[in-house]
């Protein structure tokens, strides 16, 4: 038999008892959440780099922090001290944080820019070769321990372990858009096992640059639609022609429902299922007939003990591209069937824009924050409907409406699927 703190297989409930969050429209929850449901879009014209002749120009990108060193992960480890300062406050914790640490960030690799200027180090001795032969003989010769460091995949969690007092050894970890949802579950996977009474998860990206707006391009995954840029991002509808690469972090404390009771701390929300599965159809698109993306809401209901009525808003991973958009669509028709079209659905990168590893975390924040206010954010630039994806998608002003069970999905690149369940905190 179960107690009160105990899901339906007896495992501890999660609770979430912090949260903090920066996107494009703003840092910290208040300003995000009141822009979000106002429908503002934080897509602008890149002014960080030249883009000139490139056929995107746009990003939701977060300038208003200021970050000395301009790098990816400079600004991704400052997106992470930011929202983890704004979640741990809100949780009422000081102090060490006693529990592990599960970070998801951006695969970590030099920049063009870093590349060259090191080569250029290497000196008249070096045998001629290509860039980065030459940058990695600069590497040999005359290390740079802040580059060095800069360009190892665990130094943001690293960082952070030191900052904010986690304990054991952090978890990097990279599994495309669907990075930050899987942060998350092994936040919670830890707390049920009985390893841990509490989890810090954080996801953040800040590798907005010219090389990675250029590689998606050659993808075909962005938007061209340039102007007016807020309007880029159309989820849904039937003149979506790509995504809006962007930036942003969130971090959401996670502790067993009895050890947050037992402290006195509000909860917010309960994590009530995980659902994860791989889609081995191609390095970059998603299989056609949703199946893996099926599988995983499906995974994710059952691992909550919940049945597909119990949902009453889906937060979709809603990129715009023409591919995913639909695919995502017949994964959910799949599961939800007739019901589907009387639940409210409606995609947070219509206004973000697609915050890639940082995605699946920030999505997360704003669906407790649906619960817990009673609104739910529009889609906003609905104005063509695409006549073969028929959803109430929420279309460009926010709705009242009261849920207690709402459905996050994170569909990536490379086939890493991942969908999360929340509820409201049981009475």
């Amino acid at each position: 038999m179960t107690s009160a703190y105990q899901d339906h297989l007896g495992r501890p409930l999660i609770a979430v008892t912090g949260m903090g969050v920066i996107t494009s429209l703003g840092q910290g929850l208040d300003d995000n959440w009141k822009a979000l449901t106002s429908g503002v879009s934080g897509i602008h014209k890149t002014t960080r780099f030249p883009t000139e002749g490139l056929s995107t120009r746009i990003s939701g990108t977060v300038d208003f922090i200021d970050i000395p060193v301009e790098n990816s992960v400079e600004r991704s480890y400052a997106f992470a001290r930011e929202t983890t300062a704004e979640a741990l406050a809100q949780s009422g914790l000081s102090g060490d944080f006693n529990g592990p640490l599960f970070l998801a960030a951006p695969p970590i690799e030099p920049e063009w820019s870093a590349r060259f200027d090191l080569a250029d180090r290497a000196g008249p001795s070096e045998k001629p070769g290509d860039a980065y032969d030459r940058f990695l003989a600069a590497m040999r010769q005359r290390a740079d321990a802040n580059f060095h460091e800069a360009a190892l995949f665990g130094a943001i969690s690293e960082r952070l372990s030191d900052r904010f007092g986690t304990r054991g050894l952090p978890v990097t970890l990279s599994t495309a858009c669907a990075s930050g949802a899987t942060a998350i579950q092994l936040g919670v996977e830890a707390i049920r096992q009985g390893r841990t009474d509490r989890a810090l998860t954080v996801a953040t990206d800040g590798s907005v640059s010219a090389e990675a707006l250029i590689r998606f391009a050659l993808l075909s995954a962005l938007s061209t639609q340039n102007d007016p840029p807020e309007r880029a991002s159309k989820p849904f509808s039937k003149d979506r022609d790509g995504f809006v690469i962007a930036e942003g972090a969130a971090t959401l404390v996670l502790e067993s429902l009895e050890a947050a009771i037992a402290r006195g701390a509000r909860v917010y929300g309960i994590l009530k299922g995980c659902g994860e599965k791989a889609d081995h159809f191609h390095r970059t698109r998603s299989s056609p007939d949703g199946g893996p993306a099926i599988a995983t809401i499906r995974a994710a209901l059952e691992d909550a003990g919940m049945d597909e009525g119990d949902i009453g808003y889906i937060n979709a991973h809603g990129t715009s591209t023409p591919e995913n958009d639909k695919m995502e669509y017949h994964a959910m028709s799949a599961v939800f069937g007739d019901g589907l079209p009387k639940i409210p659905v409606s995609s947070n990168k219509s206004m973000i824009g697609h915050t890639l590893t940082a995605a699946g975390a920030v999505e997360a924040v704003f669906s407790l924050q649906t619960m817990l206010t009673g609104t739910l954010p529009p889609t906003i630039n609905y104005q063509n409907p695409d006549p073969a994806i028929v959803l109430d998608v929420v279309p460009n002003v926010k709705r009242d409406k009261q849920v207690t069970a709402v459905l996050s999905n994170s569909f990536g690149f490379g086939g890493q699927n991942a969908s999360l369940v929340m509820a409201a905190e049981p009475a």
